[in-house]
């Protein structure tokens, strides 16, 4: 990020991005809550999905019509539709697509090959493999009470835990794909772990304890990195009754705090960071997916390198949106305590499902 922010400095002498780290997606909304209160926001923000739309419905973001409108029609339509879509609301443009990811199967190559099992492609697999590769203190699958990897299980079976503006966790699709990781982890064919066990879910998965788990495909550069023990192989997540991935990731918001100049000016900056070559260059840095189309010719060597790849991006093909409801940054907390009261505590999925409905009913 930092190399492409001084070449977008040194492209022009117009303006001046100046970068600074806000912590992780659920560190930066408070950092960015406390500088709007001190007057001291920056310019332009990456917003995590899941935030984005409280930060349109307080009414924190300028609107981007007028930039965007100037795009001509073949940009526009270079973006993949859901991607470019998310950013609208209302009616009126409040994001730009940047970082986009979708959930990955990683999976430990090695353990799959001594079952003889290929990486499975169906969550009805994904049992009957996680069963195979268990045992002996090893469990076969990662079930992690994190809302973005189960939505994915929810897509999968055609439902969404948000529907019609409300939170839709009692619906048959959720409460199915919550008693497929209860009857994994009460089984012991997958090992239950809260958000905050993220690290260590990562770590047992390199070790070897856990032969498969689903995280973002951004996660691949830290799983290979980490991997000594393991090989580490990936594959598109398994489908059910379809095949559907929310895509994740963030989107970039300009603050209406900005002055007009400041605007012109990310706008500007996202435009650069939206440039073929420079997508290039962030998509085979980070693993990343692209926003646009016409970057996927420019990434043939980056897959010939890694066949895995190329079936992970295509993804992007069945994205779904996340949810676009303010109040989904606060229901989220209350779906990832159901997941985790049913898949550490040993609550039944629809009781744990029903009280998580009930909060976010009367959330505020």
């Amino acid at each position: 990020m930092q190399r492409l922010v001084n070449d977008f400095n040194r492209s022009q002498s117009q303006y001046e991005v100046t970068p600074v780290l806000a912590g992780d997606y659920r560190e930066a909304p408070g950092k960015l809550d406390a500088a709007i209160r001190s007057k001291t926001a920056p310019a332009l923000f990456q917003a995590e999905l899941t935030y984005f739309p409280k930060l349109v419905a307080e009414n924190r973001l300028a609107n981007l019509d007028r930039f965007a409108n100037s795009l001509p029609a073949e940009t526009v339509r270079d973006f993949y539709p859901a991607v470019w879509a998310y950013g609208e609301m209302n009616g009126k443009r409040f994001g730009l697509p940047w970082n986009v990811s979708t959930p990955a199967l990683f999976y430990n190559a090695r353990a799959l090959r001594r079952v003889n099992v290929a990486p499975p492609k169906t969550y009805a697999e994904l049992e009957s493999t996680a069963k195979a590769l268990s045992g002996r203190g090893k469990r076969g699958f990662v079930a992690v009470a994190e809302a973005w990897t189960f939505e994915q299980i929810v897509a999968a079976h055609g439902g969404s835990v948000v529907k019609d503006g409300a939170p839709n966790f009692t619906s048959p699709e959720v409460v199915t794909s919550l008693e497929l990781l209860a009857r994994m982890t009460r089984g012991g064919t997958a090992s239950a772990y809260t958000v905050s066990d993220a690290t260590r879910a990562a770590v047992d998965f390199v070790r070897g304890i856990d032969s498969m788990a689903v995280a973002s495909v951004a996660n691949w550069t830290d799983l290979g990195r980490l991997g000594i023990f393991i090989e580490v192989g990936a594959a598109p997540v398994p489908c059910a009754v379809k095949c559907a991935v929310p895509f994740g990731g963030a989107q970039l918001v300009v603050l209406n705090s900005a002055s007009v100049e400041e605007q012109a000016g990310a706008f500007a900056f996202w435009q650069f960071l939206m440039q073929p070559k420079n997508l290039q260059s962030w998509v085979e840095g980070t693993l990343y997916l692209p926003p646009r189309k016409s970057v996927q010719p420019l990434l043939s060597d980056f897959f010939k390198q890694n066949p895995q790849r190329a079936a992970i991006f295509a993804q992007l093909d069945h994205a779904v949106s996340r949810p676009r409801v303010a109040q989904y940054d606060t229901w989220r907390g209350f779906l990832e305590e159901a997941i985790t009261k049913t898949i550490k505590g040993g609550a039944l999925a629809r009781e744990a499902l029903e009280e998580a409905q009930r909060r976010a009913l009367s959330a505020k």
